[in-house]
């Protein structure tokens, strides 16, 4: 296989990036990127945990950190076992166009010529390494999106089966698809390209953040709503959160760790600095906008500034250019964030109006928005940074609807939006199924009434105890957009930060 010097040198799957003539200098500069970028990736976990613990009640405030906990730790394992294997295994698709595309063959257990080959600079080796610890930071993220809609309820036993199973196979399944070169939908090769092209997902809208949203959503249909949460009428009952003042840290800490998880996307940064600088540049405004659009809209339904609108917003629109980042123009950007703020707002309401209880909106943050980035691609990449960061030769077929380009991208990126509603909603599904029938989907009402933490956890936080839960409670006013909930009291929204 020849790797063009125009692309990432050519891509995710890095098996070749060693047969590559380098100076040494230069491949560490590449290896302290992707070293920096896994930690500016797994920094997010933190702010997770934040926005998740701001959500719940002060009775199940233990629960949700020791998932965060275990979303990293589960998500090793599982990566270092079986993801990083399927995700990024040699695949000969590439070279045939008919054998597999769907799953990797080697690279499991951290073994084989991908990390121990005795032909390649240890400088080479490095960065294999270093790729390993940056896709586990991303595949870990794929577990947590599920984790905040399902809380309050689910049994722990039900969350260890989706972690294991989301991060050591379904997820992985998709990134082989669509990030390496062997996969079938893949656009990082010159051959075998699904509509001419293959699909452009630069750092997850579709890979990580549909593939969780759509996890997340069949999750909690099929877990069904937190007790109090609907009236007997299908009325909207809100139950009390634990703190407006996390949920504000932890969409700061995700905006600050959004930067590695884009930027540092471009998996070099030697001789890609502007394209590097443009992904963070984008994804700044997209994210930006994306707070205001929702926060206005809003303002104009529910009559009042709602915070958890703009937290939800700014990650519904760093989610929406997540897709794009490094492919379309600045204006692109801000009109994908803009719309991507709207959006939410709308699928939110969907939600409720259809009784779906997603507690932190997992589903209308990283499914819907994460779709309508990967469809924006097919509109608005920019010929100049498609031939920068994929292939020049093809960047006048592969470019955005809006540049001249005709359907070619726009086919491929729907494509992938339909294989993964359909692998993930199926695989989630039967994976929902055989924990009912096992460990069972959730807790029993006695202990959603008691709380988590008291039951599970050896009981509650300390300094609820002492000081008192409403002292800890900054969420919630003297008065809220739908009832009061048996749970609690009223809080000042209907919206909760997603995670």
């Amino acid at each position: 296989m020849v790797i063009p010097s125009n692309t990432f040198r050519c891509s995710r799957f890095c098996h070749f990036c060693r047969f590559l003539p380098l100076a040494c200098p230069a491949v560490s500069m590449d290896t302290f990127w992707l070293l920096f970028g896994a930690i500016l990736v797994f920094f997010m976990q933190a702010g997770f945990a934040f926005l998740e613990v701001g959500c719940v009640q002060s009775k199940n405030q233990k629960n949700i950190l020791v998932k965060n906990v275990f979303d990293a730790s589960i998500g090793a394992i599982a990566w270092y076992i079986t993801g990083y294997g399927i995700a990024f295994g040699h695949d000969a698709y590439a070279e045939d166009g008919t054998t597999n595309g769907f799953i990797g063959t080697t690279g499991y257990f951290l073994a084989g010529d991908h990390f121990r080959s005795d032909d390649a600079t240890d400088e080479q080796l490095g960065y294999e390494w270093a790729n390993w610890l940056f896709q586990w930071a991303f595949a870990a993220t794929s577990a947590t999106i599920v984790s905040g809609a399902v809380m309050e309820r689910i049994s722990f036993g039900c969350y260890l089966i989706y972690a294991v199973t989301l991060i050591g196979f379904i997820y992985p399944i998709v990134v082989h698809m669509t990030w390496n070169s062997g996969g079938w939908m893949s656009a990082f090769r010159q051959d075998h390209l699904l509509s001419r092209c293959g699909v452009v997902d630069f750092a997850g809208s579709g890979v990580v953040h549909m593939t969780g949203g759509v996890a997340a959503l069949v999750g909690a249909v099929m877990v069904g709503p937190r007790f109090g949460r609907f009236g007997p009428n299908g009325e909207v009952r809100a139950l009390p959160q634990l703190s407006w003042v996390y949920q504000a840290i932890g969409t700061l800490f995700l905006w600050f760790g959004w930067y590695g998880f884009n930027g540092v996307s471009s998996l070099y940064i030697v001789g890609k600095g502007l394209v590097a600088a443009k992904t963070m540049i984008n994804s700044t405004l997209s994210g930006a906008i994306g707070g205001l659009s929702s926060t206005l809209v809003a303002q104009v339904l529910d009559g009042f500034i709602d915070p958890a609108a703009a937290n939800n917003g700014i990650l519904s629109g760093f989610v929406a250019i997540t897709a794009g980042s490094g492919v379309a123009q600045p204006e692109g950007a801000i009109l994908i964030g803009f719309i991507a703020g709207i959006i939410y707002q709308a699928t939110s309401k969907l939600l409720l109006k259809l009784r779906i209880d997603d507690v932190v909106n997992a589903a209308p943050v990283h499914l819907f928005c994460g779709m309508w980035g990967m469809f924006a691609v097919g509109l608005l990449a920019e010929p100049n940074n498609y031939g920068r960061v994929y292939y020049e030769d093809r960047s006048g077929i592969c470019c955005g609807a809006f540049y001249g380009c005709g359907g070619s991208q726009l086919g491929a990126q729907i494509v992938f939006i339909l294989v993964n509603l359909a692998w993930t909603g199926v695989t989630s599904a039967l994976m929902f199924t055989v924990a009912k029938y096992t460990v069972g989907l959730r807790v029993s009402k006695e202990i959603e009434e008691l709380g988590m933490d008291t039951s599970k956890h050896g009981g509650m936080a300390d300094y609820v105890h002492h000081v008192g839960e409403s002292s800890l409670d900054n969420s919630r006013t003297s008065a809220a957009p739908f009832p009061v909930g048996p749970a609690g009291a009223p809080v000042i929204t209907n919206n909760t930060t997603i995670a």
